[in-house]
């Protein structure tokens, strides 16, 4: 499949993800870029990231906390317009009619072009990893809330008007077919990744190099130093 390098700037995204450092990981350099060039965006992270810890000594509601922290000072280096957190627990929250109306109201309040949150198909990473179950329900209730609910206004009619979002770019994706160049902006990616010290430990330096390396890899696809892949899908036409 050919990866396209997408270069116009949406007037409006929003970046839908489970735990607070999804979007940093998946996608911080695109949207530091697009914020660059003018772009509003949103970032909504579903779950409150109360589990994403090894210690067993750690309390939920004191991770989760603290990772709203790391979510919020990531978001500033990025350039999110606005952080907004649905507070689901981590592993315990399904592609329901709750968390659909939460986006779907959002996306009609929001009214983005674009929307970017997790290929819920990319599954099986190698034969070291799986895509995380969270990861799976966000991407697939974001699709169904993207098309057909939030451009159907019997879908939810108290949500406010429909809005139909153009594209959807698919993050973590094993099909990319679209690439943004973050050269520009890596520095900041690796900067907002690195915000999530309760996720990294001792390894924070040691990410830096892991960033640069997945994204000089998805550049050299597209001919640029450092790129984000993603899988698009057009919602309109």
């Amino acid at each position: 499949m050919s990866v396209d390098r997408l270069e116009d700037v949406p007037s409006r995204a929003l970046a839908v993800f489970a735990h607070p450092d999804d979007a940093d990981v998946a996608c911080a350099g695109t949207l530091a870029r697009w914020v660059d060039a003018g772009s509003e965006v949103d970032l909504v992270i579903c779950a409150l990231g109360d589990k994403g810890s090894v210690d067993p000594t750690v309390k939920g509601p004191t991770l989760a906390r603290r990772r709203q922290r790391e979510v919020e000072e990531a978001a500033a280096i990025v350039g999110i317009n606005r952080v907004h957190q649905l507070g689901r627990k981590d592993g315990e929250f399904e592609n329901d009619l709750g968390i659909r109306r939460e986006l779907v109201t959002l996306l009609r309040q929001n009214r983005p072009q674009v929307v970017v949150c997790p290929d819920p198909l990319a599954v099986f990473f190698g034969e070291h990893y799986y895509n995380h179950r969270d990861h799976r329900v966000v991407g697939y209730a974001t699709l169904d809330a993207a098309a057909p609910a939030a451009s159907s206004p019997l879908y939810f009619p108290d949500a406010g008007p429909p809005h139909a979002v153009d594209f959807v770019l698919l993050s973590g994706t094993l099909d990319p077919n679209a690439s943004v160049d973050v050269t520009a902006t890596i520095a900041r990616k690796v900067d907002a990744v690195t915000c999530h010290r309760s996720q990294l430990g001792e390894s924070a330096e040691s990410m830096r190099s892991v960033i640069e390396e997945r994204a000089a890899e998805a550049g050299r696809t597209v001919g640029v130093e450092f790129a984000e892949s993603f899988r698009r899908v057009w919602l309109v036409h």
